[in-house]
């Protein structure tokens, strides 16, 4: 099966209190975007690999792949005015085939490539596939009088790649937008469609505030 992945990166950087978009800002002395296309090829060099970018974002890029010799072989998408918009967007150059895309965010840099190759795998059987995590701290539920303990075990932590049979995410992406949508699972299971969880990996977290990157450094350390 053909495997392609889109890597969706439209940060502003603004919890990272950075003019820089967030995907843009060095981790172990280069952008956090080359080394999540990076994780991709080393999975599969044969892999197409869509990155999804602003426009206003693009030529800047251009030039940080100059700057840093960075040659992988990738296509680039506008990105939306949504998520939703950007997968969309993403999703018209996938070919219309009987093959696996997964969506990834681009400032998640240390997914595993083992993750990688179970979401893949599974989802050439069951068609829809995200990995999870679990969640370690004591959660609590807020209502309207207060709060309420409930059972963490019950719940998981979302992470991406999601991985899908081209033709059924192509087929959600035809849906109308909804705030509901918060990820690609989201936008299949609104059509009906089961979503089946893989255990993802502890270190895959998303980079989206200065602790953040300190951790990623450490992790590159």
């Amino acid at each position: 099966m053909k495997k392609h992945i889109l890597i969706v990166a439209g940060g502003k950087g603004l919890r990272m209190g950075s003019e820089t978009p967030k995907q843009f800002l060095p981790v172990g002395n280069r952008p956090v975007l080359m080394r999540t296309l990076e994780r991709f090829y080393q999975y599969d060099p044969q892999m197409g690999i869509v990155l999804v970018l602003p426009k206003e974002q693009q030529d800047y890029w251009k030039a940080l792949c100059k700057e840093y010799a960075f040659s992988l072989p990738h296509l680039i998408a506008n990105g939306g005015e949504t998520r939703f918009h950007s997968v969309k967007n993403g999703l018209r150059i996938i070919p219309d085939e009987d093959g696996l895309v997964g969506v990834h965010d681009g400032v998640r840099p240390f997914v595993s490539l083992e993750v990688i190759r179970r979401c893949y795998q599974e989802a050439a059987t069951k068609q829809a596939v995200i990995p999870v995590a679990g969640i370690h701290e004591s959660i609590r539920r807020i209502t309207s009088t207060g709060s309420q303990a409930v059972n963490r075990e019950e719940y998981k932590s979302v992470q991406t790649p999601q991985v899908f049979a081209i033709r059924l995410l192509k087929e959600a992406y035809k849906q109308d937008y909804s705030p509901a949508f918060t990820d690609d699972a989201s936008v299949v299971e609104a059509m009906g469609a089961p979503v089946h969880c893989i255990e993802g990996n502890r270190e895959n977290i998303k980079l989206t505030t200065p602790f953040d990157l300190k951790i990623a450094n450490a992790l590159i350390e």
